[in-house]
């Protein structure tokens, strides 16, 4: 969500810049990135888990056993940990398809007489997405770290409750084995960021 939405969100806001979206979603962008992930999580439980009741406020069912309490369960959560994915990864799509679509080659595009969806597709998406990958490496430990206050607040059997109740209940040995695993994870995805590089900017591939 964090990657889909926040793209999509930054792509539009910048291509109907001074717009009704661009002066909607950016506004909302800001406050994205200043909630504290807890008093969120807290604020979701209180609207629609006791005033409203359309949501679980608590625990975790495995999708193969209720699919679709499962899906209700994951809402709230899913939200917390995305929320500021999204927000970030829209503001620097944003600054980023900014500063692409006023390069020459994407005025020469346009007075090729290319439509707007194959400017931005072919043209400027590929050539802003670099610094926004870079942000969405960054967001996975994020994530991570967002995941320990989540999983707390909404009961989740996850690997942040169990770091957490480990380091409450002074098994050291769990807490190296979780910290090692986020760090493996971490590491394999700042591989595929670099990766990711060659594949979109050939000029990386040929230094």
């Amino acid at each position: 969500m964090s990657v889909t939405v926040g793209l999509s969100v930054g792509i539009i806001a910048a291509i109907r810049r001074n717009r009704w979206p661009d002066k909607v979603f950016t506004p909302l962008t800001y406050l994205g990135t200043t909630i504290p992930t807890f008093w969120l999580g807290i604020l979701l439980i209180y609207v629609f888990g006791l005033r409203l009741g359309w949501l679980p406020i608590a625990g975790y069912t495995s999708p193969t056993k209720d699919f679709f309490f499962s899906i209700r369960q994951t809402v709230m959560p899913v939200i917390c940990l995305s929320l500021f994915g999204i927000a970030s990864s829209a503001r620097q799509m944003r600054s980023s398809m900014l500063e692409v679509i006023q390069q020459d080659y994407i005025r020469t595009a346009w007075a090729k007489g290319l439509s707007e969806r194959e400017v931005i597709q072919k043209h400027a998406l590929k050539n802003s997405l670099l610094p926004v990958i870079t942000i969405m490496g960054f967001q996975l430990r994020m994530i991570f770290g967002g995941s320990v206050i989540v999983e707390t607040i909404f009961a989740i059997p996850g690997m942040g409750s169990l770091l957490v109740s480990s380091i409450f209940g002074q098994d050291y040995v769990v807490v190296q084995a979780v910290t090692l695993v986020i760090a493996i994870i971490v590491l394999l995805v700042n591989v595929v960021v670099d990766i990711s590089y060659g594949l979109l900017d050939p000029r990386i591939r040929y230094d």
